[in-house]
């Protein structure tokens, strides 16, 4: 069995024009079943060691915006940036120490606005980059488990609750599972499920951490964010150098079956992905 620990970051609801947000992630890590409880001590010593000497914060739970604030927030405040991006980059590090794969999708929400008519799809509102996400999603993580893990393998999705789009994602679950042909079912994923509680979930603390990094660069990337200093660009780029190369899959994966030629289309124009030769670009 394996868990895909997932979230979403540059959430807006409905709303395509956000300043602050031009791009939306859904994803996060998959973890063997064997290997969640060391995965999970693992991060429990890595920000033990960060904070020690001093005592470890109590309710302490990691946020990718409170640890790479510019000035730090929360159990974070007023940390030195460059000890942050440390406590980051030994995170993300345990990707590769344990083995853990990347899965996400990234929209872009300009094009999505001007492209979308949300009428791609039967049984969800197209332009909501949530659920346009999550149906994309299930495509990318059941390939996965069938063609990566194999066939007696199965997934176990676990969500951080977005309760506004609870009654959306099991409409498409149930699609998915049981109104779409037989041979384009999803099969490979025996159950969605929503974390109760992060704090309780390290792996959804740290898919936080990695789906904030992969919006920021993807945001870089795309030229929204020419005016951050230079450190800061060269610090999200190693970011996503770490995470892009725990990603097995870098292409779209068309879901199959005539209900989603629209949305395969749709996806085509608003997904998004680095430059071509995007490590020369910043000297990785």
């Amino acid at each position: 069995m394996h868990f895909f620990y997932i979230d979403e970051t540059g959430c807006n609801g409905a709303d395509l024009n956000p300043d602050q947000d031009p791009i939306f992630v859904l994803g996060g890590i998959s973890v063997k079943d064997q290997g969640w409880v060391a995965t999970t001590e693992i991060i429990q010593r890595t920000i033990e060691a960060y904070y020690a000497p001093d005592p470890f914060p109590n309710g302490f739970e990691l946020h990718a915006h409170e640890l790479l604030s510019p000035a730090g927030d929360g159990p974070f405040a007023g940390h030195d940036r460059a000890r942050r991006n440390q406590l980051a980059f030994d995170l993300l590090d345990i990707l590769h120490t344990r083995s853990h794969q990347v899965h996400f999708v990234a929209i872009e929400k300009n094009p999505l606005n001007e492209e979308g008519t949300g009428q791609e799809h039967q049984v969800f509102d197209a332009r909501i980059p949530y659920l346009l996400s999550f149906d994309y999603l299930t495509t990318l993580i059941n390939k996965y488990v069938k063609d990566r893990l194999g066939h007696t393998a199965r997934g176990i999705v676990i969500l951080d609750e977005k309760e506004m789009f609870n009654e959306a994602v099991e409409q498409i679950t149930r699609f998915r599972r049981f109104d779409v042909p037989k041979i384009r079912r999803i099969k490979w994923l025996v159950e969605f499920s929503y974390s109760i509680d992060s704090q309780k979930h390290p792996m959804i603390q740290l898919s936080d951490l990695v789906i904030f990094c992969v919006r920021k660069f993807l945001e870089l990337d795309r030229g929204y964010r020419d005016g951050w200093p230079q450190p800061a660009k060269d610090f999200y780029a190693q970011c996503f150098d770490k995470l892009y190369s725990r990603t097995p899959q870098k292409a779209l994966v068309d879901q199959e079956g005539r209900h989603a030629n629209h949305v395969n289309e749709l996806l085509g124009r608003v997904a998004v992905k680095p430059r071509r030769n995007w490590r020369r670009q910043y000297g990785l």
